[in-house]
């Protein structure tokens, strides 16, 4: 793999995208914080630069800035936004704050053609952007010229022929910029001269390698869910490495309906892998007993978790290697790169780390992918499509989607109105439509009339939304029909729920799932 793009972060929300445009295009790339070492990106050797949009004022002297090599490996860069101003700052420009800021929809009016904008914009032109400045620059460093402006940017886009840097104000990552994609392709295309030949095929087989490298003739256990990504890394590393690997999976009792038996039959019968299969339902739900605070449940079960799976680690005489599902965004959101919200952790990604004395080293060959791509590199796998294309679930389960106690009567309520509507959903043939989708048992009791009868039962609420990445996420537009139809069947059939509500609550970016 040798086209790869480097992107260094200042703290933009929506960086990822940026990440995302570019994979989608074919092109390898990593974000990396502003701050990284100089020679480790020297040693990445990216064919590109490109600086992303953050929140922080290029005027203030603690600023964040880019590292100079980013601008002495002579290979091309691009600012968006903060990039394009702290760009300009540092090369001899000027950035100014203005009273006359640009948030949200703007138009460019396009005064010359440069190798970012060509076939996709032309002279004369007026086109649509996505904008999200306060701080405008106000003088060209040296070698620039001016290709686009806007109403609150007198450089809107700017151009350097010579040394191939590029300045653009708006956000080209995001939809709302109708042409963005095709820019950032100018950029990585035709001005790096990537060729766009990353796939899922080359990045199986050099992740075969990588695996084998790394672990040798070690041993490899792997915590496996049954969920996406612990199922994807658990097939690539066994057609990596084979019988070094041992899959342990722990059933804490608060799985989906019926997701424990497709587990331990998909893993032991297709792939032939060597699966420990423990039920410790009774363990979990025990110990959970009277526990309400979410943070708490969260903490018992990783606990439990953790001391299960060494339990039947020193079973099978241990392993050199933990296998994890990790994925890039875990990665991302983990680590603060400017000290903004990205400094917590977000404690549903995992129940739970393994203890240092358990002595491991780690594996986790999908920590460089976004969730879609893990699905496409599952299918690459051949994993059926009934995992593959799972809706995501949380490490800790149900638990999470039962405020307030969890007892082993609310996870069979739970599980079976979860399953009805899901149920429903893959009936109206909706199910690959949403990102995820789910049932949460209301920690509230209502009082209703059923035929002659009054009753005095729990309430559920639905949830199910749409995204790409996990990263963000928007409610889902069911029509009331369907709502009908789903709460009639779980309060026909469900006996225990007798109230049913649809949550319409969004998901931006930094926020966690409901619950």
């Amino acid at each position: 793999m040798t086209d790869r793009i480097l992107i260094l972060d200042f703290g933009s929300q929506v960086t990822q995208l940026i990440a995302r445009r570019v994979r989608e295009s074919g092109v390898y790339c990593e974000i990396w914080p502003f701050s990284a070492d100089p020679q480790r990106i020297a040693d990445f050797a990216p064919r590109a630069i490109i600086l992303s949009g953050g929140p922080a004022s290029v005027t203030e002297g603690t600023s964040p800035r880019a590292p100079a090599i980013a601008f002495e490996l002579d290979v091309p860069v691009l600012g968006i936004c903060y990039g394009q101003q702290t760009m300009m700052a540092q090369l001899g420009g000027e950035v100014q704050g203005s009273d006359h800021r640009e948030f949200g929809r703007a138009f460019v009016d396009v005064t010359d053609e440069c190798a970012l904008t060509q076939g996709v914009w032309a002279k004369g032109a007026r086109e649509q952007v996505w904008m999200s400045h306060g701080d405008r620059v106000t003088r060209l460093a040296p070698g620039f010229r001016t290709v686009g402006v806007s109403e609150g940017a007198p450089y809107a886009v700017t151009a350097d022929d010579t040394r191939r840097f590029y300045g653009v104000q708006f956000h080209p990552e995001v939809v709302h910029t109708p042409h963005g994609a095709q820019l950032l392709r100018n950029f990585t295309h035709g001005i790096a001269g990537c060729t766009g030949d990353w796939t899922m095929a080359g990045f199986r087989q050099a992740e075969i390698e990588k695996i084998r490298r790394q672990v040798g003739e070690g041993r490899v256990i792997c915590g496996l869910s049954g969920g996406v990504d612990s199922s994807v890394a658990a097939v690539l590393i066994h057609e990596a490495i084979g019988d070094q690997l041992t899959c342990i999976f722990v059933d804490h009792g608060l799985l989906r309906a019926g997701e424990a038996e497709q587990v331990a039959e998909t893993f032991r019968d297709r792939f032939n892998i060597r699966l420990v299969h423990r039920d410790a339902s009774d363990l979990f739900l025990g110990q959970l007993a009277g526990v309400t605070d979410p943070e708490a449940k969260r903490k018992t079960i990783g606990r439990l978790f953790v001391e299960v799976f060494e339990e039947e680690a020193a079973k099978i005489g241990g392993a050199d290697f933990l296998a994890q599902g990790t994925l890039y965004p875990d990665v991302i959101e983990s680590v603060s790169f400017t000290g903004g919200p990205s400094v917590t952790i977000k404690s549903h990604h995992n129940v739970g780390g393994l203890p240092q004395r358990m002595r491991m080293g780690l594996v986790e060959p999908l920590r460089e992918l976004f969730k879609d791509e893990v699905r496409a590199l599952g299918r690459e796998l051949g994993i059926p499509d009934a995992i593959v294309g799972r809706h995501p679930f949380p490490g800790p389960g149900l638990a999470i989607r039962i405020p307030g106690e969890v007892t082993a009567e609310k996870v069979r309520l739970l599980q079976k109105a979860d399953a009805i509507f899901l149920e429903e959903i893959r009936a109206a043939g909706l199910y690959d439509a949403i990102w995820q989708a789910f049932a949460v048992l209301l920690p509230v009791r209502t009082v209703g009339v059923m035929g002659d009868g009054r009753t005095y039962d729990q309430a559920c609420a639905l949830r199910a939304v749409t995204s790409t990445d996990g990263m963000t996420a928007d409610v889902y537009p069911f029509d009331m029909a369907f709502l009908m139809r789903v709460a009639n069947r779980i309060v026909n059939e469900v006996r225990g729920i007798n109230r049913v509500t649809y949550d319409i609550t969004s998901k931006p970016p930094g926020t966690i799932e409901w619950e």
